[in-house]
């Protein structure tokens, strides 16, 4: 008689034209979670490759080299977030606990796994959690994506715990120690609780790429789940695989996404601050309006500098915005806080404007994150 023995955690690469990552990155991805080298799952974790409609041969390389590897094939590139969320879709008949997104650009070593599951089984009230993220190229420094986790300014610009702009620090253990509650942990590798995940609908479409696991994230805390860092747990991640970081359409997804995550989350976070609803609904849009102010900022910026595209992307990232929003209504929000108030709390919440002070204090200013307790 054959016995069950469920699967309770599915690492999910979703892959779109990276075969040569997949040939170095997933070997070590399936040792490290007992998989046998062809793929067959040799424990309670589960390797699962998605495509999105590749043209580079990734599929077929992966059913060469990894035969027993779950492959699920999508009929066109939905992005990150369509592609996670119906690859997803496919295992909801599965027993899975949790799901690992994790990029192809990511070398694991032996041992990342266990801290952040034995995590979250201990702690019913997280959400979503994350190893430390450093750079594969220069291995004792953090990486853009992600670092030691991710904070938000008082006007909504996302940054890090090791990373603000392109200013990176070294790890030097200054966020080793104890779990720490974050705002936000870095898509590139993220474990997230399954039954939460569908439950908030998974990761909100109108993305596509870029800042959609901060939208996530702040869903998470607004329904009365944390998100964490377990220093424990390390990764290293090449980064740049898909989009290069010059990329006016990057440039133009991230202005656009920064705007459409604000206008789904500010005004239920003002509500819960103890803001009546109409005054948290009115209060959010001043603060988007200041967004698009300084967004037009440096768009002129942009421009006066002879960065023409750059100027366009962040014109066409507003005009987006304007077409995709869903406007926060007082209706809803007075909803949302009557079930949600004193239950929710939303942590990672830096009081500050740490861009602009990242721009005029050099590095010291990471002095005071290593000491922000949001």
């Amino acid at each position: 008689m054959c016995i069950f023995v469920p699967v309770k955690t599915a690492i999910v690469i979703l892959n779109w034209n990276t075969k040569e990552y997949l040939e170095r990155f997933l070997p070590g991805v399936l040792a490290s979670a007992g998989c046998a080298p062809d793929g067959t799952p040799g424990g309670e974790v589960e390797v699962i490759v998605a495509d999105s409609a590749s043209t580079d041969g990734s599929m077929e390389g992966v059913a060469d080299r990894f035969p027993a590897v779950r492959r699920i094939v999508l009929d066109r590139n939905y992005g990150f977030t369509g592609g996670y969320n119906r690859a997803l879709t496919y295992l909801n008949g599965d027993d899975f606990c949790y799901y690992v997104l994790l990029n192809s650009d990511i070398e694991v070593p032996q041992g990342w796994l266990e801290p952040l599951i034995a995590w979250m089984d201990t702690h019913p009230d997280c959400g979503a959690c994350a190893p430390k993220l450093l750079a594969w190229q220069d291995r004792g420094r953090f990486e853009y994506a992600g670092a030691a986790g991710g904070l938000l300014d008082a006007l909504g610009y996302p940054f890090c715990r090791g990373r603000v702009l392109k200013k990176v620090e070294r790890d030097e253990g200054q966020y080793d120690g104890a779990v720490a509650d974050v705002f936000w942990a870095t898509g590139a590798c993220l474990l997230v609780r399954a039954e939460a995940f569908r439950r908030l609908g998974g990761l909100d479409e109108r993305f596509f790429a870029h800042m959609e696991e901060i939208d996530l994230c702040w869903r998470l805390q607004l329904h009365g789940l944390r998100v964490c860092v377990v220093p424990s747990s390390v990764v290293w991640h090449l980064g740049g695989g898909t989009l290069p970081a010059a990329s006016p359409w990057k440039l133009r997804l991230n202005y656009r996404n920064n705007l459409l995550m604000l206008e789904n989350n500010l005004a239920r976070t003002y509500a819960l601050d103890g803001c009546s609803p109409e005054k948290a609904c009115r209060k959010a849009r001043r603060t988007i309006r200041l967004r698009m102010v300084l967004d037009g900022c440096s768009a002129l910026l942009y421009l006066l500098t002879g960065r023409f595209r750059y100027f366009q992307a962040v014109v066409r990232a507003h005009r987006e915005y304007r077409r995709l929003r869903a406007k926060a209504d007082p209706d809803r929000v007075r909803a949302y806080a009557d079930l949600w108030r004193g239950k929710a709390c939303i942590r990672g919440r830096y009081p500050g404007w740490m861009i602009p002070r990242a721009l005029l204090c050099g590095k010291g200013f990471f002095q005071q994150i290593h000491h922000f307790n949001g």
